[in-house]
């Protein structure tokens, strides 16, 4: 069973959410918190596996919450919520360490395969999605941008080309027919680079590939 931690400044929601999760056979919804501090503590109280994080709340936010479970619990997966398809807290959201996001008016089926996505070590946010949250928020980035750039000092060619791809939108199956590689070997890859960048998921990797100017918006 997968564990669910619910977290919205709304009981209606949380009980909403709460209902559809427990509805499944594979998942089941261990508590709910109404703000930011309480969901840290309720995750290290109860150690859910995936945390549905809305990132409005008062007093504590979701961002500042995201940021303080995945330092702190790295193997709790955190999936963001918004009311916004195109919010600038997404981005901070992922950057603090969230494995997705998702808007808030998604169907019950998308809201349990995004569970599933990200309690598997996926990334929950559509390719094509993430790219316009990223080439929308990451213009601004100009100071972080000349400040790590060595983080894609140590990666190979053919990983910089594996990082160009993820950061234009592809799957693993795209890129193996972009560059004429087996699956394996592009799995090897993307593990490869996401050591050596230092992220978790392609969510970061994305934001990597933009801040450090490998891609620019609109490429």
């Amino acid at each position: 069973m997968i564990k669910v931690l619910v977290v919205d400044d709304h009981a209606l929601v949380r009980a909403g959410f709460r209902m559809i999760l427990d509805a499944q056979d594979d998942m089941t919804v261990v508590g709910e918190a109404e703000d930011g501090e309480l969901a840290l503590r309720r995750c290290r109280e109860l150690l859910p596996e995936v945390v549905l994080m809305d990132l409005h709340m008062p007093r504590s936010d979701g961002i500042t919450a995201t940021g303080a479970i995945t330092s702190e619990l790295p193997d709790v997966r955190v999936l963001a919520l918004s009311t916004f398809d195109l919010d600038e807290y997404v981005v901070d959201a992922l950057r603090a360490g969230a494995s997705g996001f998702l808007p808030k008016d998604i169907s019950p089926e998308e809201l349990v395969e995004g569970v599933r996505v990200v309690h598997r070590g996926d990334s929950a946010v559509a390719p094509r999605l993430l790219t316009r949250l990223i080439g929308t928020f990451v213009r601004a980035a100009e100071p972080r941008r000349r400040a790590v750039p060595e983080q894609l000092a140590g990666l190979t060619d053919r990983e910089r080309e594996v990082l160009t791809l993820i950061a234009r939108g592809r799957s693993n199956g795209e890129i193996c027919e972009s560059l004429g590689m087996a699956a394996s070997t592009v799995k090897n890859h993307v593990t490869s680079l996401f050591a050596k960048t230092g992220v978790r998921d392609r969510a970061q990797a994305v934001i990597v590939a933009y801040e450090t100017g490998l891609v620019s918006p609109g490429d």
